[in-house]
């Protein structure tokens, strides 16, 4: 395997881990557990869902721009001879990186703290502002992998 090549599996292995978990528990994982779950137990559900979920984002946010930096510098000798889609692709990692974070940091301790104090109304009014922010998440790395299966062909 060519060390472009390996860097190109690591970075779509990521996405792939990223964005394919964001559709998943959006349009596999929600559904099901409204159907199967009452609240409390939709709640705790998504606690944990949220917890494992998001060991595997971190991997990602770290990874993505390892690799992809990796992968410029091996395939366009540098940031100056990347073309533009590349760039566009940076900045919505940014964005996506950006709504995660304010996830895991602002929303998912106040999902946990109303689930511990079994606050069930305030726990189902943050897990809709997460629902949103992932529903958000998962158009843009749509809109990103798009960009990248649409590009010319290394």
């Amino acid at each position: 395997m060519t060390p472009f090549a390996l860097v190109y599996t690591l970075h779509l292995l990521a996405a792939l881990i990223w964005v394919g978990g964001m559709f998943f528990a959006w349009m596999v994982l929600r559904p099901a557990a409204m159907k199967a779950l009452e609240g409390p137990a939709r709640l705790k559900l998504w606690v944990e869902v949220f917890q494992g979920f998001f060991r595997w984002v971190w991997i990602a946010v770290v990874l993505l721009p390892i690799s992809g930096v990796g992968m410029i510098h091996l395939q366009f000798s540098g940031f100056e001879a990347a073309p533009r889609y590349v760039q566009v692709m940076m900045g919505l990692y940014v964005v996506m990186t950006a709504l995660f974070i304010r996830i895991q940091a602002l929303l998912l301790p106040e999902l946990r703290t109303a689930v511990t104090a079994q606050d069930w109304p305030t726990g189902a009014a943050v897990l809709g502002k997460i629902r949103r922010l992932v529903g958000i998440n998962l158009m843009v790395g749509l809109v990103l992998v798009a960009i990248a299966a649409a590009r010319p062909m290394f």
